[in-house]
């Protein structure tokens, strides 16, 4: 191990400032930051980033579908690479922290690397991945998908709320999305892959650790469910005679709720659409999105499997259709268990008190995990909030994140 606290907290805190400057309406700080993938905001952070990287010694590569690969030699170019990042794209009025730390702690810790002029034998890459969240196209990991070779092309049809599609989308960006395909690399080419992230959750906060180590990381699968009844006149229409998408949709979101607790995972239903809209109009047409997550797989397909019976039954019920079409479906994941085991041992040489957890959200590496060994390192943040301007994590615990992953990536780049 390198002697600890060799990454530059001040200039950490710094980059994080003034990526979130973008993005942010200085009339409205409390609204957040909203990046979207691919808008306006989110490529004016990508030229921040690739200055960034450059600035910190890395020869800098952007991918056909906006993957930024910034690289730092090792003394054998042969070597398989050992990789590192997360995304800069946020949800609307999203927080500083998800996904943008994993970044640019990954450089600043790969810049201090460069700067001690410490002798490495595998090349180490930090990337920036394209639209993680997938708030504007409705389906996320889209860069990461497309290194595993997991990304299809029907894909690159999705539209987002303005009836742009997502290959257009990165055409005007000036990319390539024809030739996504190449952006796949192959396992012999990568040692391993380590996400730092913000935790997301409250479980860090409660032990009073600045540090975690993940060890599962739960798959979500994304439905959009389509409820078809009849608009009818508010007034006229008796209430046994009514077909409400709207009455229809609430019982459904129920359903979602019951099931997510029987089987002791999580159901989210998060946003929703009623047509045509009026306030004497009875809904003829309801769409809802569901966010299906669990770390056991057998689970998770259970769960669906009832939910889509448990959406059939009420439709009959109501007397209205339901379409129900599945937008992203991503299979849990575990951990190395030798870089758990490894960071763990990190944590301890660093003095950083740490714990192991399973990880809820999806993250990046759920891809990588694919075509690598993965692991990710957890940062504790503040009542566990996220995907909110309240988003918090202090200098303290995001730079004791930042000299894990520095220590971490040494070891495996040496």
């Amino acid at each position: 191990m390198i002697a600890s606290m060799q990454i530059n907290k001040k200039r950490l805190w710094e980059t994080i400032e003034r990526i979130n400057q973008i993005g942010n309406d200085p009339l409205y700080p409390e609204r957040g930051n909203t990046r979207l993938s691919l808008s306006k905001e989110d490529l004016l952070a990508r030229e921040f980033l690739i200055e960034l990287m450059k600035a910190a010694g890395l020869s800098v590569k952007i991918d056909a579908v906006g993957n930024i690969i910034g690289r730092l030699e090792g003394n054998n170019q042969k070597a398989p690479v050992v990789m590192t990042g997360s995304h800069i794209d946020t949800v609307y009025d999203g927080g500083k922290f998800d996904g943008t730390l994993g970044v640019l702690g990954a450089i600043e810790a790969v810049r201090r690397l460069k700067e001690l002029e410490i002798q490495l034998e595998h090349p180490i890459e930090v990337v920036s991945f394209t639209d993680e969240e997938g708030t504007r196209f409705g389906t996320g990991y889209i860069g990461s998908r497309a290194v595993a070779g997991e990304l299809k092309l029907s894909t690159l049809e999705l539209k987002d709320d303005s009836g742009i599609t997502l290959y257009e989308a990165l055409k005007k960006a000036g990319l390539e999305p024809e030739k996504f395909k190449e952006c796949k690399r192959e396992k012999k080419e990568l040692k391993a892959f380590i996400e730092m992230h913000i935790e997301q959750g409250k479980v860090l906060e409660e032990k009073n650790l600045s540090v975690g180590v993940v060890t599962h990381i739960q798959g979500p699968v994304w439905l959009q469910v389509e409820v078809i009844g009849s608009a009818d006149h508010a007034g006229a229409t008796p209430m046994h005679m009514r077909k409400d998408a709207s009455l229809a949709m609430a019982e459904m979101m129920l359903a979602v709720e019951q099931i997510a607790k029987t089987y002791d995972g999580v159901g989210t239903v998060g946003k929703l659409h009623i047509e045509p809209g009026g306030v004497n109009i009875i809904p003829g047409r309801a769409k809802f999105s569901v966010d299906v997550r669990h770390v056991d797989l057998k689970k998770r397909t259970e769960m669906i499997e009832e939910l889509h019976l448990l959406l059939k039954k009420i439709s009959q019920k109501r007397g209205v259709l339901v379409k129900i079409e599945v937008n992203k479906e991503v299979d849990p994941a575990k951990c190395s268990p030798a870089l758990v085991q490894s960071i763990v041992d990190t944590c301890g040489e660093l003095k950083i008190p740490t714990m192991t957890l399973p990880c809820g959200a999806g993250h990046d590496s759920l891809m990588m995990t694919k075509i690598t060994e993965m692991a990710m390192i957890f940062v504790r943040s503040k009542g566990g909030i996220s995907h909110n301007p309240l988003e918090w994590s202090s200098i303290e615990d995001c730079a004791a994140g930042t000299e894990v992953l520095f220590q971490t990536l040494y070891k495996l780049a040496k």
